[in-house]
């Protein structure tokens, strides 16, 4: 999940990288919502159609031991080419092809000068609002259940 420090970065100025993140926390439908308004600027050819494989997960204790497997996860991963000749790539935790395919597609078009703007108003810009928004709620129900202890000192010498 991103932070909501780097989410802020993203949506002021957003990378490959930054909205690459963004459309792994997309839903399905909002790809597909918004790819739907861009219309004909859809148009691809599938370099690598959808394949769903296994990743090894690794991770370290405390950030800085030793590295060890934790587990394997399930990954699909697609390619795409656009018709003006953008190549997009995605990689996508879990077996949705469909989702690969169309973050692949965003991925080429956010590639293309001409295109970048409506993938981040009709696509990205959307997810990040509804990420903050599912944070913003996470944080009001923590800080209701929130306790802050303190430590009566007795006026004693």
């Amino acid at each position: 999940m991103l932070e909501r420090a780097s989410l802020e970065a993203l949506t002021a100025s957003y990378t490959r990288q930054g909205a690459m993140r963004i459309l792994a926390e997309a839903r399905l439908q909002e790809i597909e919502d918004g790819l739907a308004v861009m219309g004909e600027a859809v148009r691809h050819t599938e370099l690598r159609p959808p394949e769903t494989g296994l990743v090894m997960l690794r991770g370290r204790i405390g950030g800085d031991g030793a590295p060890f497997n934790i587990g394997e996860a399930t990954v699909t991963r697609c390619a795409v080419q656009l018709l003006s000749g953008e190549v997009g790539f995605s990689y996508a935790l879990g077996r949705d092809q469909h989702k690969a395919r169309l973050a692949a597609v965003c991925d080429a078009l956010w590639q293309s000068d001409a295109h970048r703007a409506a993938v981040e108003r009709h696509v990205l810009s959307p997810v990040c609002k509804r990420i903050d928004a599912e944070r913003t709620e996470i944080e009001r129900r923590t800080a209701a259940t929130r306790v802050d202890f303190f430590t009566m000192v007795r006026g004693e010498d």
